[in-house]
């Protein structure tokens, strides 16, 4: 069982106070919802996670299985067992996506001969095109194919905890149902994932089913609650929470 907990952290941009105060915990096998208005800090606050540069905490912790993960940088971050599916997948030329896999087994002291054959599983699962497997990391993919090769690479690696950054962005019906319920998927594996889910809209959370949502506005979670919270929110919009 994994853990990510984040106690009342605070983090600045440029100077500018953007989390004021964030507090949340995910287990594995749940999925968590983030849900607020554009502005917010729900970006942030995965950037921050993750260990972005420009991002300064400046209160608060974040751990993963009791490591302290903001004293990391990205990549130990990484290997430690977290995962973040950008808002907006970087192109990376020159590097395909087998090498990156590949440098991450080696890393965590897996076998990267198995990384290939996990690829084609994964990109069949997802109707994802082997041919893309070749390319450069994200070079010349449309805006849904690179959100497929995010949730390729999460399922080959097989984080604890996943941040999912609007993963929903760019996807079309079938492409949204095919990534949500491969990541749902791994939920309830052998080694369960814990997700927690970036989004504006309901449609990902209707494939993805959450355990917990949140509210976030002005830095900070402002509420949560069940599934049921989605719909209120569908309904009432986010003005009514301040």
């Amino acid at each position: 069982m994994s853990e990510l907990v984040v106690i009342d952290l605070h983090a600045t941009v440029a100077g500018t106070p953007i989390l004021k105060g964030v507090t949340l915990t995910v287990r594995s096998g749940e999925v968590h919802a983030l849900m607020g208005r554009n502005g917010s800090g729900k970006s942030t606050l995965s950037n921050v996670l993750m260990g972005r540069p420009g991002y300064e905490v400046t209160a608060g912790s974040a751990t993963l299985d009791d490591v302290d993960l903001l004293a990391l940088p990205t990549w130990e971050r990484a290997r430690a067992g977290l995962f973040l599916a950008a808002q907006y997948p970087t192109e990376v030329p020159g590097v395909q996506v087998t090498d990156v896999l590949e440098a991450a087994f080696t890393a965590s002291g897996r076998d990267p001969a198995l990384v290939p054959g996990r690829m084609a599983e994964e990109a069949d699962a997802i109707g994802f095109d082997r041919a893309f497997l070749r390319r450069a990391v994200n070079v010349d993919l449309s805006g849904g194919e690179r959100k497929r090769n995010e949730t390729l690479q999460l399922a080959v690696l097989e984080p604890r905890i996943a941040v999912l950054d609007e993963l929903d962005s760019g996807l079309d019906v079938d492409a949204l149902r095919a990534v949500a319920r491969r990541i749902e998927l791994a939920t309830s594996g052998p080694q369960p994932l814990g997700v927690l889910a970036i989004t504006h809209y309901s449609r990902l959370l209707q494939e993805l089913h959450p355990d917990v949502v949140h509210v976030f506005g002005d830095g900070r979670i402002l509420e949560s609650g069940g599934p049921e919270l989605v719909d209120r929110l569908e309904a009432e919009g986010y003005a009514s929470r301040a």
